[in-house]
């Protein structure tokens, strides 16, 4: 196909559902003119002997800086053609085109080619009447008591104990170091915490921690098995001088009013009745994001959707950079490696085409978010985090952000549609 305009002319193929390949021609007329102004720029700064700066004939200034020049003209020419040609085609480029075949020389037409990847193109399957899972949003008196009890562990204390030894669930920090009987090789000196009786202290130091005081100091053996994971003491018999610097017990307040009036409330039954209305919103945020992903699932398990791979890869590297920080930096095997370069890449394309589907219904519903949408928004955001609106306004003012926010609020909508036309079962 031919753009209309004389200056441009364009050849698209179809590669795949996501590549079309340009063969673009901008007319001799339209690189001259370009030529001709990079020519005159060139011509004002050129610095030639046995002429003053900018004073140079034009022709000697093209017999020196004619390759230069049309570097110039092509570096403008190939952008400005090409985003004129996507925009006259309606072609939704994802990513960096790649050019190539690029031929020019003054007094020609500039001719090259571009291989473009693009968002697919896809039939929505049947999206309404959806047979979705019904989620049980009840709290139970168990729920609630549980989170109390859990509120109450956080509020417990730890006092020094003075007048016993050592006991399950006392929190103890100590001083200990080894010393290797094959090689009679020190350890380093070290000051560690555990918590007497679990589970995943070190069998030497648990075995020697009961009955001991604050101050006290005991020495003993112990054999490592060949097979523990630490390599520095696999198979090694190891002789300890340990030292109790401190022991502090936990002592948990009562499930009582005083306790509620801790936690800012004027009674314990106020308290569970705050912390059942918070349990049953979060309860029914659980059950809509549980609803949502399954309606989209949905969707997506029926329809074709083929991804372009830049917009793959560009979505990996953010999920792995969000993996990143998740992740020792230090001691993975290159097949952990790859298998989480595989699970982001499987997230990725998830995302992408979870964006592409709610896209695409909002479009067939004609769902739009407004300013006034987005405003309104903002101020929920600022009364929901106690903070005041127009400093809110301010860390949304940003056009990138604000268009961040008004995409969230047009998933919120479109999959809040998705939900209300479903069918609970």
């Amino acid at each position: 196909m031919a753009d209309p305009q004389d200056d441009l002319k364009c050849t698209i193929e179809t590669l795949g559902p996501v590549s079309r390949e340009l063969d673009v021609e901008v007319s001799a007329a339209e690189a001259a003119r370009v030529h001709e102004e990079m020519a005159a720029s060139f011509a004002s700064r050129a610095k030639l002997p046995g002429f003053r700066p900018g004073k140079a004939p034009l022709d000697v200034v093209l017999q020196k800086f004619g390759p230069d020049i049309e570097h110039e003209v092509i570096d403008q020419l190939i952008p400005e053609s090409l985003h004129r040609v996507l925009e006259k085609n309606a072609i939704r480029a994802v990513g960096i085109p790649s050019v190539r075949d690029v031929s020019y020389r003054a007094g020609e037409p500039i001719r090259y080619t571009a291989v473009v990847e693009t968002w697919p193109e896809f039939d929505l399957p049947p999206y309404k009447k959806l047979k979705l899972k019904k989620r049980d949003e009840s709290v139970s008196d168990e729920d609630v008591a549980k989170t109390i009890e859990d509120l109450r562990l956080k509020h417990a204390e730890h006092l020094p104990v003075e007048n016993r030894g050592i006991q399950a669930g006392d929190f103890v920090i100590l001083q200990i170091q080894g010393r290797d009987l094959k090689t009679k090789r020190l350890m380093p000196v070290e000051k560690i915490s555990v918590v007497a009786g679990h589970e995943g202290n070190d069998p030497a130091v648990e075995a020697h921690l009961s009955g001991l005081r604050t101050g006290e100091e005991t020495v003993f053996e112990h054999a490592y098995p060949a097979d523990d994971p630490r390599k520095k003491l696999a198979g090694k018999t190891i002789a300890f001088t340990m030292k109790i610097l401190s022991v502090r017990e936990t002592v948990t307040p009562a499930v009582d009013d005083e306790l509620a009036k801790r936690m800012g409330e004027e009674s314990l039954d106020v308290l569970r009745k705050k912390v059942r209305t918070e349990l049953e919103a979060l309860k029914r945020r659980d059950a809509r994001r549980q609803s949502s992903e399954e309606a989209i699932q949905a969707v997506i398990d029926q329809a074709s959707i083929p991804l372009p791979e830049s917009a793959v890869e560009e979505e990996t590297a953010v999920v792995l950079k969000n993996l990143a920080a998740q992740l020792p930096r230090r001691g993975l095997s290159r097949e952990a490696v790859e298998s989480i370069r595989a699970e982001a890449r499987r997230q990725a394309e998830q995302n992408l085409k979870e964006h592409l589907v709610i896209r695409k219904i909002a479009q067939a519903e004609g769902f739009q978010v407004t300013e006034e949408d987005v405003d309104a928004e903002i101020k929920a955001i600022a009364e929901a985090n106690n903070l005041p609106l127009a400093r809110m306004m301010d860390t949304f003012r940003e056009e990138d952000r604000r268009e961040g926010l008004k995409g969230t609020l047009l998933s919120r909508r479109t999959v809040d549609f998705l939900i209300s036309q479903s069918i609970m079962e």
